[in-house]
């Protein structure tokens, strides 16, 4: 039987506590840090066949790495690869979509796997390709997604329209399509992207403020800046030292 809490504020990290015997798998690099009596051991999940679905499918690592406790109240941490929010799901006999990279670690009989989506629509424009990641058994799954994670429930035949990068998971009763976002004008300048995801009830959508990819836009464009600003600087610099040497 394990315990978990889930630490800190914008850079969470969760601590699981295992019984003897308890084990928990994570992905390749989430470990922060593990107590006495941890052994840890890298797998394929699924065999060669699975692991390199996940390496050349999904993007993720070929392995997952399992602790494994000896000792009762051994401790291990996971956290995840950039600020953002790690929330529990417990499973029973069921199954929830996310997003790649969104799971952090799993523990009980938890199958990690992939899934295609099954529209075309949403295979092409839905910012992850056709791929998902599919989390089904019993046990708690953990995942991790950028800033705040806003949880919906959706009524049946209730629609709702997300960035397609903000979308985090999804129970598999959603169903997943793609729209385009309207006008040519709105598309060309209204900043939002061409496609929204389209999540149609019943069931439950988790939804992120700050998908990775949009903070990284963000640091680019200010890192192109910089330079910018640096290249400019430093040419007016050069351009005064040689008026001083001309004799201006």
């Amino acid at each position: 039987m394990i315990t978990h809490e889930i630490i800190g504020d914008d850079m969470q990290a969760v601590v699981i506590t295992l019984a003897a015997g308890d084990e928990v798998r994570a992905e390749a690099g989430a470990m922060t840090y593990m107590t006495d009596g941890i052994d840890m051991d890298a797998r394929m999940e699924g065999g060669l066949l699975g692991g390199l679905k996940r390496k050349f499918l999904a993007g993720e690592s070929l392995f997952l790495t399992f602790f494994r406790s000896r000792l009762p109240g051994a401790r291990v941490a996971f956290s995840g690869p950039y600020p953002g929010k790690i929330i529990r799901m417990p499973l029973q006999n069921s199954a929830v979509l996310c997003q790649r990279d969104s799971f952090l670690c799993a523990a009980g009989n938890i199958d990690v796997n992939i899934e295609f989506t099954k529209r075309l629509g949403a295979g092409f424009f839905g910012g992850e390709g056709f791929i998902l990641q599919r989390l089904e058994g019993t046990g708690d799954v953990f995942i991790h997604s950028g800033g705040t994670i806003v949880p919906m429930e959706l009524k049946a035949g209730e629609t709702l329209r997300v960035d397609t990068g903000c979308l985090t998971a999804f129970d598999p009763s959603v169903q997943y399509d793609i729209e385009f976002v309207g006008g040519i004008k709105t598309a060309l300048f209204g900043g939002e992207g061409l496609f929204f995801a389209s999540m149609t009830g019943p069931g439950r959508v988790w939804i992120q403020t700050l998908p990775f990819s949009r903070l990284a836009d963000r640091i680019m464009r200010a890192h192109r800046g910089d330079r910018e600003d640096v290249k400019r600087d430093f040419g007016g610099t050069l351009g005064k030292i040689g008026d001083l040497i001309g004799g201006e």
